[in-house]
């Protein structure tokens, strides 16, 4: 019998000008794909009799091809409606979590199975393997959503009824899908997604069907007007829209282009055709005028101008630049606006390691918190740190090289794990060429090392796989490994599943008092399925708009010198919530009192993740408030913490100044007696230099470490900024010369 040929990884490519690699990853496949096509195409001499029996749709779907110039599914369908049923699986959003019509919380964790975005227009991998035992053994394994590249091509191929049957599929191994077309091939997909409790997420990869036309910038090309772009979106949603099978649309893989190239994709407040945030917002208002219910994901883009600079600029140096479908810096400007459907809106970067292209990140010493303070926070994971939105890493994924790209793999990892973001991995497919995938090169073994490092980031429930479908558990009825909606959280109102709630949070202080404001923090709490966020209440109102996913938290506009109680409670993803902390009683200080009158302030804040390592990592600016200059060279601030592990000796480093850190003067000082939330300070002066009115020294990143590099606990450091953005710090003073001129020292 003749075996299904295997596939190795493709030729190497000339690399792409702005992200060497990345134009290999799709390039010269389909000569290997026709290799392999020719080895099985008479098929073996003894084959059974191919199945051509057609299995009968799920509801909502039709059951084949359209005709010439007709919508399919739009008779079948029902009419879109303003809410999802309690019964389906519609998701929607509040604040940066992604919720079912229950309001329970879910996380979309899965996987990306390139192909039908190529010239072969069908899932690569079939030339070799069964459809339905790869989808089955993906939903066993935890993938509970597959991206699936398509390009706009393709689905206009569909909606005018030419739909081909694809040469790359081999009958032998897949005789279910005998004689089907590309179409139907899709559709059989679904089908086998739905009987294994699997979701399904739409990426339109590129306009064009090509191998590598993901390495056009931008979503039209040639005869694919940016028209067809959008109509292409709208057929595909129509024909779909019964089904909750399907129920994410990826507007455009990554938009890019770098100063001076043309064309490019932008990001700002203007209707231009190469405005992807303007192409995102047409493209899924018009989506959701058909269904209401699909989750829109708009990327990133490449670039994006720096303060004083504009779009007009061809300087490279005029730009932030980073991964394509990363640079989401314009958000905060020019957030998406899907109109009454707002609640529909996640925002999607891409991510890499230094082995799809060198980063002047990956140099020197780098780790998950440099890359999470200089990369992923300014460019998109403030959009889930601020609550803005939810975040869906759409591409991350590489080779295990035992070295940097492994490393970057493992922050990410632990970043998604520890954030509970969601992600669909880069990729299902070996013949990734520089990424690799998780099966091996004969696409039927897994790669258990890679998917052991995976796993951690899929969403588990007791020891299981969770899926989105409410009744079908993920890996199909009867899985040992998965489980559905409604095994984690009840039949929607008669109560979550898991009653068990978090403990109560312990630790409350108050690390900042101001006349209107009082900063507070406290220590985690625990749960059997984990803490989603804490519950401020102040007085015995609930004072938080959204949980609190971290363990600091700033209560604003108070009323001077007015005494205040307040108590937090931890919150599961069940809805469960904890007994109380144990009160705080706290008094604002009076209006004109209690902080001093200066011309200074310290703004800080505070991108390392980690609370408990061996460094601790301020991020300051010193800021003249007032109308006159300031001497430098009289100026310090002091920065309150504690060493921790008896009174062991701290050394402490610039890692970089906007003004120089030659320029930077730096001493670690013990107190005489410890204080709450400080032992020691850092103190940070200047060598000399003026400070104009009204401008701020810009960053300075400092660092600190013991002697021993034993670890230090920061959770209740005086000091420490409870914000990624920098904010006003009354927790570090400031002096002019022996005078304090801001903020206050702790009692």
């Amino acid at each position: 019998m003749a075996q299904p040929p295997t596939t190795s990884a493709p030729p190497s490519a000339p690399p792409s000008a702005r992200r060497p690699g990345r134009a290999r990853r799709l390039r010269a496949l389909a000569a290997g794909v026709l290799a392999g096509t020719l080895l099985w195409a008479a098929g073996p001499a003894d084959a059974a009799p191919a199945d051509t029996s057609r299995r009968a749709p799920a509801a909502g779907r039709p059951a084949g091809p359209p005709a010439a110039g007709q919508a399919a599914g739009r008779d079948a369908a029902p009419p879109p409606t303003g809410s999802a049923a309690p019964g389906d699986d519609w998701l929607h959003t509040r604040g940066n979590r992604i919720v079912d019509a229950h309001g329970n919380e879910v996380r979309l964790t899965g996987a990306n199975w390139f192909g039908f975005n190529t010239t072969e227009r069908v899932f690569h991998g079939l030339w070799s393997v069964n459809i339905t035992e790869t989808t089955r053994a993906m939903a066993q394994r935890g993938i509970n959503i597959v991206r699936v590249p398509v390009s706009t091509q393709l689905l206009l191929e569909w909606r005018d009824g030419r739909a081909a049957v694809p040469s790359a599929v081999n009958a032998y191994a897949n005789p279910e899908l005998a004689g089907k077309t590309t179409l139907e091939v899709f559709d059989h997909w679904l089908d086998l997604c739905e009987q294994y409790g699997v979701k399904v997420m739409l990426d339109v990869h590129s306009a064009e069907a090509d191998n590598a036309g993901h390495v056009h910038p931008v979503w039209w090309k040639g005869a694919i007007t940016t028209e067809d772009f959008h109509a292409a979106w709208e057929w595909v949603t129509a024909r779909y829209r019964g089904d909750d099978t399907l129920v994410a649309m990826d507007i455009k893989n990554e938009p890019h282009g770098g100063a001076g190239d043309s064309p490019r994709a932008k990001w700002d407040g203007s209707t231009d055709q190469d405005n992807f945030k303007y192409a995102c917002e047409t493209a899924g208002k018009r989506i959701l005028a058909v269904n209401p219910h699909l989750l829109i994901l708009c990327e990133g883009i490449q670039i994006h101008p720096k303060d004083g600079a504009d779009w007009s600029s061809t300087d490279a140096g005029d730009y932030h630049s980073t991964w394509w479908g990363g640079n989401l810096r314009g958000v905060r400007d020019h957030p998406v606006d899907l109109g009454a459907h707002g609640d529909q809106l996640v925002y999607s970067p891409h991510d890499y390691g230094p082995l799809v292209a060198p980063q002047p990140w990956f140099t020197g010493d780098w780790n998950r918190a440099t890359l999470e303070r200089d990369v992923w926070d300014p460019n998109w994971l403030y959009l889930h740190k601020e609550n803005t939105a939810p975040v869906l890493i759409g591409e991350w994924g590489g080779f295990l090289d035992g070295g940097p790209n492994e490393k970057w793999m493992t922050a990410l990892r632990d970043l998604i794990a520890e954030q509970g973001l969601h992600h669909t991995f880069w990729c299902l497919n070996p013949n990734s060429g520089d990424t690799g995938g998780l099966l091996l090169g004969d696409w039927k073994t897994w790669d258990e090392e890679k998917y052991a490092l995976l796993k951690p980031a899929l969403w588990q429930h007791r020891g299981k796989f969770v899926g989105l479908d409410h009744r079908v558990p993920l890996g199909g009825a009867g899985s040992a490994t998965g489980l559905s909606l409604t095994d984690v959280y009840g039949d929607g109102g008669g109560g979550p599943a898991d009653t068990a709630p978090p403990t109560a949070p312990t630790g409350l202080t108050a690390t900042a008092t101001g006349a209107t404001s009082v900063t507070l923090r406290w220590s985690p709490s625990t749960d059997d399925t984990g803490v989603t966020g804490y519950d401020v209440h102040r007085d015995g109102v609930k004072v938080t708009a959204a949980p609190v996913t971290g363990t600091t938290w700033t209560d604003t506009g108070l009323t001077p010198a007015t005494r205040h109680t307040y108590t937090v409670r931890a919150r599961d993803a069940a809805g469960n919530t904890s007994a109380p902390s144990a009160a705080l009683t706290v008094t604002t200080a009076p209006a004109g009192g209690g902080e001093p009158a200066g011309t200074l302030k310290v703004l800080h804040r505070t991108t390392d993740g980690s609370l408990t390592d061996n460094a601790i990592r301020p991020e300051l600016r010193i800021a003249n408030t007032g109308a006159a200059p300031v001497d430098l060279a009289a100026v310090t601030a002091r920065y309150y913490f504690s060493r921790d592990g008896g009174a062991p000796s701290v050394s402490a480093w610039c890692d970089h100044a906007a003004l120089g850190c030659a320029g930077v003067r730096l001493r670690v000082v013990p107190l005489s007696a410890p204080v709450a939330g400080a032992d020691a300070y850092l103190e940070v002066g200047f060598a000399g230099g003026t400070l104009a009115a009204g401008r701020d020294t810009g960053e300075i990143q400092l660092r600190m470490s013991k002697s021993d590099w034993s670890a230090f606990d920061e959770r209740d450091d005086h000091s420490r900024a409870p914000s990624s953005a920098f904010t006003d710090a009354r927790t570090v003073p400031a002096y002019t010369g022996t005078a304090l001129v801001w903020g206050a020292p702790p009692a």
